[in-house]
């Protein structure tokens, strides 16, 4: 028997081939070395204005504050060295848990192997959504359009044809080949079917041989650019506070040294040096939880994205569906009725008629059959696990439809040689298929049946026909038409044989609701998320789908694609409109879905899309959030999304949304402890000032507890896990700041008590006549017990500490041990002792401290209480 498929190779010739040339891969961006890593933390306006200070504490003699400031940087630096590298180790490896995958042909069967494994004289494969695996020379072409904008920056798709004849050869001298023969790896197939053989794989590609001479730099994500920005106007306030009292006590007539060294304290105690390593920690462990619910990140937008999106436009076939076709139902236009059983992949089950006494034309179904499975371009594939369907689950379903009823569909389509084909497109809506059947050419035409009945000759059935797809839609069934003529010879514009076929009739088939989606989706509403079904379906099909999700009730209307492009004529007013007037769209083209999106996105929601072909990838793009099918996505629609589900399940977004929301709230958590903590500082300095005591703790000191806060602690606050009402909450603005009006409240409500309390103890302590260094030591003390004890009120923004689980962040608990201990230790170490004037304490004292520290928790519960108060209001 010969081969339907050119030369290709065999298992045996892949593997030798393989260790010969290597994995098909690029020439991966060098990861920074440690030493680079290490030498970024010192970037940053926090980190200047230290540097700085630890230069003027030299050369002014204070050369124990310089050592002590260059110390706590080059720790900090540490830290961030350390998790910056985890970070990028943690990102690396998410990226091999999407692998991309290739078609080929070897030993005269079509199979889906790593993109990597690809390797010279390969056939290759190619269908819409695809990125091309390797250089290849194409020896099919069946109206390839391929968008090379990656290379030559043309954002028109270039169309490939074939002008060497190669008799299904190999060519090693690619120069002699036109360039409209040749498909370059990663370019992307945006419509049109072909094959053609590897000519170069990895570094020897065209763009493996740009990639050898760049190193790419990623961009920073927002919420990343927020923090900076954030963090500049901190540095500047910091400069203008230490401006305006080195002024004012400069005029007082203080000395030079004295006023340096209020200014080196000031600026210790506003910059929240552990800032940047605990929100670098925060957004790896936001990915690494991700991950394990099947979300994987692609950047660190997404990470805060998801959790903030407002609104989520969800593609139906196998997000919400299993994506498991059985075609359950047909209709032939004679008006014979038949059942289907069998579910699935399994090929077993019977087409049983439903009209009793009725004469059923045999070869009426014989002929849609064979229409199915003639235009198709699917295949079963029977593995250990069970059978498998190749292509697109539709086309599957067609074949299973033919093994129960007895007909071999690989001998159908032997018997019928396929002379041409138009492969399916979603803008059309339909595929054809050329092929002499019956000793006769025939075209079988596959689609909506909307489009088929316009490419018919009049039939005074339509209207019958018509009855009978509303029908089946209303019971959930996708609804499929299928159509032939008899030709005399294939036209040169295979478009003009679509017209005057003879319509055979229809079949239904259902595509099952996930179990998981109706909870899902009610836990959407739940967290004000409006969650939208887009799609190319009949109205009542997506109707019938969205009420048994939950995402509409029995009241809501879908807008279709033609509803919609009346809108859009109208105006943006009558658009709005129209798009907010319903959950579900139907009908709808790939432009038409971007159109939408954009509308939304406009009226002020976060935008999240989810998508699995070449059509969705506009809107992936164009979404605040695009979310791609892991699956059974296209190469493109993964290349075009910020997130990827490995397991293309509807209720892995509702998971993501809620990591997010946890990652975000840490952040806000991380940033309360610090800013607040900072602020009691400063008003210790102040208050010095305005009372005209001396410092209440020196520059020293603050340095030694913010890094005993700040380098145990926050970071811990990175590990705390979901409170568990994330989803319960509304969704946060799309615009709303990090520094919201809560988060201020808050902040200025415990630095007054923490600054106050604080203060009011050195200056008794002074007054009652205890040395100043024996008042700095119990001060520092007690700042130490309030980090404490503050970091307990950080864990929940409205939540009681009373009512969450102690010992939920073992990370935490240890940190608060840690820091506890190691200043303990401290106040008993000889040389660190008399560096940072500290002193043994008795159990008492400790204890009457301890009591001092436990009113922040009275404070901020206080606060929690009124607030909770409020909103019930």
């Amino acid at each position: 028997m010969t081969s339907v498929y050119p030369k290709n190779l065999t298992t045996q010739q892949a593997e030798q081939a393989l260790q010969k040339h290597g994995a098909n891969v690029l020439p991966e961006t060098s990861s920074p070395s440690l030493f680079i890593i290490f030498a970024r933390q010192f970037k940053g306006p926090f980190i200047y204005v230290l540097l700085v200070a630890a230069l003027l504490s030299f050369f002014l003699g204070q050369k124990i504050n310089a050592f002590f400031i260059l110390a706590v940087l080059v720790i900090n630096a540490v830290i961030g060295t350390v998790q910056e590298f985890s970070a990028e180790k943690a990102a690396t490896a998410l990226k091999k848990m999407v692998p991309s995958y290739a078609s080929v042909i070897r030993d005269n069967q079509q199979i889906k192997i790593e993109t990597e494994q690809v390797v010279p004289e390969d056939l290759v494969q190619l269908v819409p959504g695809d990125k091309v695996p390797a250089d290849l020379i194409l020896v099919n072409n069946n109206g390839l359009q391929i968008d090379e904008s990656m290379l030559t920056g043309e954002s028109i798709a270039a169309s490939k044809s074939i002008k060497a004849e190669l008799n299904g050869d190999a060519v090693d001298d690619t120069e002699i080949i036109d360039k409209a023969q040749q498909c370059f790896a990663g370019t992307v197939v945006m419509s049109g079917r072909g094959c053609g053989h590897v000519s170069a794989t990895g570094v020897n590609t065209e763009i493996g041989q740009i990639a050898a001479d760049v190193e790419a730099e990623q961009s920073k994500p927002p919420l990343l650019l927020r923090i900076e920005e954030f963090t500049l106007r901190i540095t500047y306030g910091i400069l203008i506070l230490i401006a305006l009292i080195f002024a004012i006590t400069l005029l007082r007539g203080d000395e030079l040294g004295t006023v340096f060294l209020l200014g080196v304290a000031l600026a210790v105690s506003a910059i929240p040096e552990g800032l940047p390593a605990a929100i670098t920690v925060a957004l790896a462990i936001g990915m690494r939880r991700m991950a394990k619910v099947q979300v994987i990140i692609r950047n660190l937008l997404a990470v805060e994205a998801l959790g903030s999106c407002t609104y989520i436009a969800s593609d139906k076939t196998g997000t919400l569906t299993v994506n498991e076709m059985t075609i359950q139902h047909i209709w032939l236009n004679d008006g014979c009725d038949y059942q289907v059983s069998g579910e699935g992949l399994d090929l077993h089950g019977e087409v049983t008629s439903l009209d009793e006494g009725a004469v059923n034309n045999a070869s009426s179904l014989e002929l849609l059959i064979h229409a199915g499975v003639l235009a198709n371009e699917s295949y079963l594939e029977n593995t250990e696990q069970g059978w498998r369907g190749q292509g697109d689950m539709v086309d599957v379903a067609f074949l299973v439809l033919a093994s129960k009823y007895d007909i071999a569909y690989k001998d159908a389509r032997k018997r019928s040689t396929e002379l041409a084909q138009i492969p399916y497109e979603s803008e059309n809506a339909y595929c054809a298929s050329f092929n002499q059947y019956q000793g006769k050419l025939h075209i079988f035409v596959k689609g909506s049946v909307e489009k088929l009945l316009g490419m018919c000759q009049d039939s005074e059935q339509s209207l019958e026909v018509e009855q009978q797809v509303d029908e089946l839609a209303s019971k959930g069934y996708r609804v499929l038409g299928l159509a032939y003529a008899v030709l005399d010879c294939v036209p040169d514009n295979l478009e003009d044989a679509l017209k005057n076929l003879n319509f055979i009739g229809m079949v239904g088939m259902i595509d099952p609701l996930r179990p998981e989606v109706k909870g899902a989706v009610a836990q959407c509403k739940m967290a004000s998320i409006n969650v939208a079904m887009i799609t190319g379906d009949h109205p009542k099909t997506a109707l019938a789908l969205a009420e048994q999700s939950g995402i509409a009730d029995s009241t809501m209307q879908a807008v279709t694609g033609n509803e919609l492009a009346i809108a859009f004529e109208q105006g943006e007013d009558a658009f709005s409109q129209c798009v907010h007037s319903t959950q579900v769209f139907a009908r709808v083209s790939p432009h038409q879905k971007k159109q939408i999106i954009e509308q939304i996105m406009q009226d002020g929601d976060f935008v999240a899309v989810t998508g699995d072909g070449v059509n969705d990838a506009p809107a992936l793009n164009h979404a605040h959030v695009g979310i791609a099918m892991g699956l059974r996505g296209t190469d493109v629609a993964r290349e075009s999304a910020d997130i990827i589900l490995t397991d293309d399940h509807f209720a892995s977004i509702v998971d993501g949304i809620t990591q997010g929301r946890v990652v975000y709230n840490n952040i806000r958590k991380v940033i309360f402890l610090l800013i607040s903590t900072g602020a009691a500082e400063i008003l210790l300095v102040i208050f010095s000032l305005l009372f005209g005591t001396s410092l209440p703790l020196f520059p020293l000191q603050l340095l030694w507890l913010n890094l005993v806060t700040n380098g145990i602690q926050d970071v811990a606050l990175a590990f705390e896990p979901p409170e568990g009402n994330e989803l319960k909450q509304k969704a946060r603005p799309p615009n709303e700041p990090i520094f919201n009006r809560l988060m201020i409240e808050r902040i200025v409500v415990n630095a007054i008590v923490m600054g106050c309390l604080a203060f009011a103890l050195f200056k008794w302590q002074i007054d009652s006549g205890v040395a100043e260094q024996e008042a700095r030591n119990m001060t520092l003390l007690l700042m130490v017990l309030f980090e404490n004890v503050h970091v307990l009120n950080s864990r929940s923004e409205q939540q009681s500490i009373f009512k969450q689980y102690f010992f939920g962040n073992k990370f935490l608990i240890f940190g608060m041990l840690a820091a506890q201990g190691i200043h303990i230790m401290a106040m008993y170490t000889p040389g660190l002792r008399e560096l940072l004037g500290l002193s043994p304490v008795s159990l008492q004292q400790w204890s009457g401290l301890l009591g001092i520290a436990l009113l922040l928790i009275v404070v901020d519960e206080s606060h929690k209480y009124l607030l909770h108060k409020s909103n019930a209001r």
